[in-house]
């Protein structure tokens, strides 16, 4: 007897995540369904001026609202929830995740008053939810923060299975090792595509094991025994904290934990039973004047050099309550996000000048994959495709390389850019479309009302600065009445430049004049010429391009 083939397709929606680390967020669709995994927001770069966050586009799943069956999260970093709270507030559907994935979702929700409306379910690994007609399955993972999931999802056209961010720790400091039994079971039973975290895709080897970091930190616990300690990490890496409360606790250090979204992880983390913290190694803030610095621990945020971030605001000596002093000892946790190199090494040298001794050799181990351990999900999971997510272009790529050498053939291996639609089965993938995606600039409490235009007119602002030309013209006659006087912010200094302000009065009266002499009664032209001959004369005498506003009012 014949098997019979399956001719059905499902498609995979990347709307981010693929160009950089950050904003992960791709649907799953097949005819009325569609899930949605991780909703994560991303940093803003150097170009963004004024920006806070950078959420992804959603029209797609605006547009298709009901068919949108819930957010399956893979685990609590900002790149995978940071946007759940904006996103929610136009797309209200359930949000499924682990126990600490959605305590800490549930810190931001409550943040925006979303706690009452939008549906929340926790999920336990080796369990199923059924969505729509997907029926996806947790499979415990390793990672920087515990209870991260991959996920099988079980789809009409076969299984994919999306590894989240993930690392195989056999010895993790909180919970059980990655289920790679269960990436074989599935590997068994045939699997469509695979799409596989990418960050580490560059580097050989085995990332090192999180252990690792605590007996560092016992080694520089015991060599700065007099001295005060601040060590800075990620708020999300609760793994981390609990060692370093581990090595306090072991050598009678008070423990302080500093930083708002710091306090926010290790209160949900504490509450929940993920972090163990002995008595008494908790002290607030307030109290860390009565205890001598030998016998201080500080946990804080700032490990990326973020200028608002309690290191940074010690660094520069505006925290209110922490003064850097000689001596202290200063750990810096992590490693710098690519593009947070300079702010990190900025931190560093301002801390070096006060007297501290800074350290971030070897206290930090990644969350994520190297080579080896994506070539062994890849050999138990044996995928007819490979997807790679989870990275820069030249992450996927290589990680395309990568899945060739392990069985995925050549043809087979998928790269997506954000807002392809794949069209994914048994008998072949192609890309058949593309929807709207990219990124909506979230500044204050404003969502997408700064555009392309209001960032290059701050751009222009910051670079060159504003001149704003302001004359009183009579109603009828259209006499010049007063003015024009000249306001300048960020283009020079005024006092030295007096001249210069002179002569360019000058010019505006005679653009000005020339007008009203030729009759010309529009204020919108009056306007365009008064700019055009301003640029022109600043441009010729100076070389610089500020931004020109003439405003004319009227008296009758």
């Amino acid at each position: 007897m014949k098997t019979e083939i399956n001719k059905e397709k499902v498609k995979i929606i990347p709307l981010g995540g693929l160009e950089q680390i950050g904003m992960n967020i791709t649907a799953f669709e097949y005819e009325d369904t569609i899930v949605v995994v991780d909703c994560g927001l991303a940093f803003p770069d150097d170009e963004m001026l004024g920006i806070d966050l950078v959420i992804p586009d959603v029209t797609y799943l605006k547009d298709n609202i009901e068919k949108v069956k819930g957010f399956v999260i893979t685990h609590g970093h900002e790149d995978h929830i940071g946007a759940l709270p904006y996103i929610l507030t136009e797309l209200n559907v359930p949000v499924y995740a682990t126990k600490l994935t959605l305590g800490i979702i549930e810190g931001k929700l409550k943040e925006h008053n979303l706690t009452k409306s939008v549906k929340r379910k926790i999920v336990k690994y080796g369990q199923s939810i059924n969505l729509g007609c997907f029926r996806i399955e947790f499979i415990r993972t390793n990672h920087s923060i515990a209870d991260a999931a991959a996920l099988a999802i079980f789809t009409p056209a076969g299984i994919i299975v999306h590894t989240g961010d993930f690392k195989i720790d056999y010895t993790p400091v909180f919970g059980d090792a990655i289920d790679l039994t269960r990436f074989g079971e599935l590997g068994k039973k045939g699997v469509l595509a695979l799409m596989c975290d990418s960050t580490n895709v560059m580097r050989p080897g085995f990332t090192m094991s999180e252990k690792t970091v605590g007996k560092t930190f016992d080694h520089i616990f015991a060599e700065n025994a007099t001295h005060r300690i601040i060590i800075a990490t990620f708020a999300s890496n609760v793994d981390r904290v609990q060692q370093i409360i581990n090595s306090a606790y072991k050598y009678g250090r008070k423990v302080i934990i500093e930083g708002r979204s710091m306090v926010n992880v290790i209160t949900t983390a504490d509450e929940l039973g993920y972090i163990n913290i002995p008595e008494n190694t908790l002290i607030d803030i307030e109290t860390m004047k009565n205890y001598p610095d030998e016998q201080i621990v500080l946990i804080t945020t700032g490990s990326q050099g973020e200028s608002m971030a309690a290191l940074s605001r010690m660094a520069a000596s505006i925290h209110r309550k922490v003064t850097i002093n000689p001596g202290d000892t200063v750990i810096l946790s992590s490693t710098p996000i690519p593009g947070n190199e300079k702010a990190v090494s900025r931190v560093i040298n301002e801390l070096t000048r006060k007297g501290a001794n800074v350290i971030f050799q070897d206290t930090h181990v990644s969350g994520h994959a190297c080579q080896e351990e994506i070539k062994l999900i890849y050999s138990l999971v044996k995928p007819q495709y490979s997807i790679p997510v989870h990275g820069e272009y030249r992450h996927l790529i290589a990680q395309g390389e990568l899945a060739q050498t392990v069985g995925v053939e050549k043809d087979n291996v998928i790269i997506l850019s954000s807002g392809d639609v794949l069209e994914i089965g048994q008998q072949g993938a192609k890309i058949v479309d593309r929807v709207q995606a990219g990124g909506i600039l979230v500044d204050g409490l404003g969502v997408g009302d700064v555009g392309n235009i209001v960032l290059r007119d701050r751009q222009n602002l910051a670079e060159n600065g504003i001149i704003i030309v302001v004359m009183t013209l009579e109603k009828y006659s259209n006499q010049l009445l007063a003015g024009p006087d000249i306001v300048t912010r960020g283009f020079v200094y005024v006092r030295e430049s007096e001249n210069l302000i002179d002569e360019a009065k000058h010019v505006v009266s005679e653009a000005v004049y020339d007008c009203l002499n030729g009759n010309v009664n529009d204020w919108g032209k009056i306007k365009m010429v008064v700019k055009d001959s301003l640029s022109d004369y600043l441009w010729k005498k100076m070389k610089r391009n500020p931004m020109i506003l003439p405003i004319i009012m009227e008296v009758g």
